[in-house]
């Protein structure tokens, strides 16, 4: 085929922009088409957090003052499902941009650096001659990024199955009123049902995003209608914050991920399963992902799929490892008050959470014990 472009990625949130961004950022000449099903601005539920690992990315990317005009969060609370508290100041602040806001913005840049932009849905895929894939029927590429989210219609077009149920989060997301100078991002924990959670992260302008999240399965042992559950928890666990605007979403949290990609399509972000099974957090994850999918596009255009599974594991590999083995001993409640009450006593565990949770830190082998002894002692004492 005569026309065939660079790199086609399907999705214009962060991981499909990142991809983007950098494929045009290492080869300005690289002819790069971003397709997606919305006209942007466009919303996006989610929990509005880009923490300061996430504008680490923006920097690598070329966009260091993307969200520079919000105003930055600087406190963080957390009450745990037994009630230990912590309330602490982050060792860098974090932002929060509604995705209204920070998609089209990233989209912008994309466009100024010289990406075609098209709304467009995706139904076909095909394999041609090895080297090229076409994307329905006329648009050919010699690599592309699937970044079309959590139901992606490019990981099934490719045959890699979704994440399984048990990985599965689901979530409903809001806005409230809350006064102007409140700057605390807090996380409200729950017990029943565990593990779950509201929160309420302000932006900066009398709002704040306001939400709750629980497993699939969790959601579905309750035999009650999910809205009733959702709804119903985030006004218990935060009264105070009438939410509006309720919208849900699923989150297929990264212990469950696929593998990311197959021939000539690399899947990044929520397509690739890669959200925090600890925080809910993915757009640092989608940065990342889209970033480095990009450089395997344009840097190792003879077969990018093994260079970009190379480069993620490098980049995430240890932590995801460790998000897995967490996510696992935090199916206990009781190892979430031990993380917790030693994180209000330790500002080094503090930091050590928020790293984990919101970026790609592991846990020396000193604060885990710590943690772990914490664990042990309340269980002795509760026995």
């Amino acid at each position: 085929m005569d026309d065939v472009w660079d790199l086609v990625i399907v999705g214009g949130g962060p991981a499909g922009s990142a991809a983007a961004l950098r494929a045009k950022q290492l080869r300005p000449a690289a002819r790069v088409l971003l397709l997606d099903r919305a006209d942007f601005p466009r919303d996006k539920a989610c929990g509005d957090g880009v923490a300061a690992h996430g504008r680490d990315e923006l920097a690598l990317l070329g966009v260091p003052d993307l969200i520079a005009d919000y105003r930055p969060t600087r406190r963080l609370e957390v009450v745990s499902p037994g009630g230990a508290r912590v309330r602490a100041t982050v060792a860098r602040p974090n932002h929060v941009v509604p995705r209204t806001v920070f998609d089209a913005r990233l989209v912008d840049a994309a466009r100024a650096r010289g990406v075609e932009v098209r709304r467009h849905r995706v139904r076909a895929l095909t394999a041609h001659g090895g080297h090229v894939v076409v994307v329905d029927g006329d648009v050919a590429a010699r690599a592309v990024v699937a970044a079309d989210g959590a139901n992606s219609t490019v990981r099934r077009l490719i045959g890699i199955p979704a994440s399984p149920a048990g990985h599965t989060a689901i979530a409903v997301r809001g806005y409230a009123d809350v006064p102007a100078d409140d700057d605390v991002q807090f996380i409200a924990m729950q017990k029943d049902g565990w593990p779950a959670y509201a929160w309420s992260f302000p932006i900066g302008d009398g709002t704040a995003n306001v939400g709750f999240g629980m497993l699939l399965p969790r959601l579905h042992a309750t035999g009650l209608p999910g809205r009733e559950v959702l709804h119903g928890r985030l006004a218990e666990l935060l009264p105070h914050l009438p939410a509006r605007d309720l919208r849900a979403h699923h989150l297929p949290l990264s212990p469950g991920r696929p593998r990311p990609g197959a021939g000539r399509v690399m899947l990044a972000g929520d397509a690739a399963g890669l959200v925090n099974p600890l925080t809910g957090e993915g757009i640092y994850y989608a940065l990342v992902s889209g970033r480095l999918a990009g450089e395997a596009a344009v840097q190792a255009a003879g077969d990018p799929l093994p260079a970009y599974r190379h480069a993620l594991r490098k980049a995430l590999g240890r932590h995801l490892r460790t998000t897995d083995v967490l996510a696992r001993a935090a199916q206990s409640p009781g190892f979430i008050d031990a993380a917790i009450g030693t994180a209000g006593r330790r500002q080094e565990v503090f930091d050590l959470l928020v790293d984990v949770g919101l970026g790609a830190g592991t846990v020396p082998l000193r604060l885990g014990w710590a943690v772990l002894g914490r664990w042990i002692l309340n269980g002795v004492r509760r026995g």
